[in-house]
């Protein structure tokens, strides 16, 4: 179902879902939390198949936020104006989604049109699809937040954004570059488990701007308390080398889906490592709600890694 609600306000949007949800029998109970997007015309459907897919494993209700500039006047000449549109599926599971179209002054009280339509006593999430605000929690939206999720991998310059993340940090934020890092932490922490040997310094090679390698390097820096070098070069797959006096430990992404393992004493291992979907991102960035410390202490660290010399060749 799909109604659209022209020039509306958020007693007129919370009224129509509760009618739609009526008329398909759909139950309001159930869902797990509020995710709030926030992001643009074209980006749109992209981010709502992803949330709506993510839906199924969090049932959430998606509200979309779509902010016209702030100081223009509506097509019709109205200084302030809100448009809805509202999708809601029978299937179970599925959730339901609002979309808002914010023109003119009301972009600066975004906050107050979204607050009245959030799930009751449930967390709310905020997901910037693109390069997100300088600060994530200081934004009217992030504010409403208990987790904030970005991507400098959006921005034109990750590296920049990542050291505006790391000097605006507020527990509770979260980028999907960190997120990306999960199976590669998950598979190097067994690897040491295996083989106690003192690591004595690191080297994580990657693409130049590669905010994920960065926050792997600051992350193995912290937990190892050893020196880690970032290698960057144009075209270099992700790889982490931990030189011990017993030999080398190396993980290297070999394909799309798969990486390779050397330890010492065995043999070479074929690891699956699928690229996850911004869907499957997400949907991992909802398992934990509460704040992210081990995030926010390689965010810290990740300013030294990216602006170290050693950054510039591999």
């Amino acid at each position: 179902m799909i109604r659209d609600l022209p020039d509306t306000n958020a007693t007129e949007i919370s009224a129509a879902l509760r009618t739609a949800r009526r008329a398909l029998g759909i139950p309001a109970v159930g869902m797990v939390l509020t995710l709030i997007i926030v992001t643009d015309e074209a980006g749109l459907e992209g981010a709502l198949a992803a949330a709506s897919k993510t839906a199924r494993e969090h049932p959430s209700r998606i509200l979309a936020v779509i902010e016209g500039p702030p100081d223009a006047q509506t097509t019709s000449g109205e200084a302030a104006r809100l448009d809805t549109e509202i999708r809601i599926c029978s299937e179970v599971g599925a959730g339901e989604t609002v979309v808002l179209w914010l023109s003119g002054e009301v972009v600066a009280h975004a906050d107050s049109v979204v607050l009245p339509l959030l799930v009751p006593e449930a967390p709310v999430v905020v997901w910037w699809p693109g390069a997100g605000p300088a600060n994530p929690a200081a934004h009217p939206l992030g504010a409403l937040a208990n987790r904030r999720v970005t991507d400098v991998a959006a921005a034109a310059s990750p590296l920049k954004h990542l050291t505006r993340r790391s000097q605006t940090y507020t527990p509770g934020d979260t980028d999907l570059a960190w997120t990306r890092t999960t199976p590669w932490r998950s598979i190097l922490t067994a690897a040491l488990d295996r083989h106690p040997a003192p690591v004595q310094r690191a080297v994580v090679e990657s693409e130049p701007e590669d905010g994920s390698g960065i926050l792997l390097a600051a992350w193995l820096a912290e937990r190892l308390q050893v020196p880690v070098e970032h290698a960057a070069a144009t075209g270099s797959p992700l790889a982490v080398r931990l030189h011990s006096g017993d030999g080398d430990i190396t993980l290297a992404r070999t394909s799309p889906s798969t990486a390779g393992l050397s330890t010492p004493d065995h043999p070479d291992q074929c690891a699956a490592m699928p690229q996850a979907d911004t869907a499957e991102l997400i949907s991992e960035e909802l398992r934990r709600l509460e704040p992210d410390d081990v995030y926010g202490t390689a965010l810290k660290h990740s300013s030294a890694v990216a602006a170290s010399p050693a950054r510039t060749s591999a």
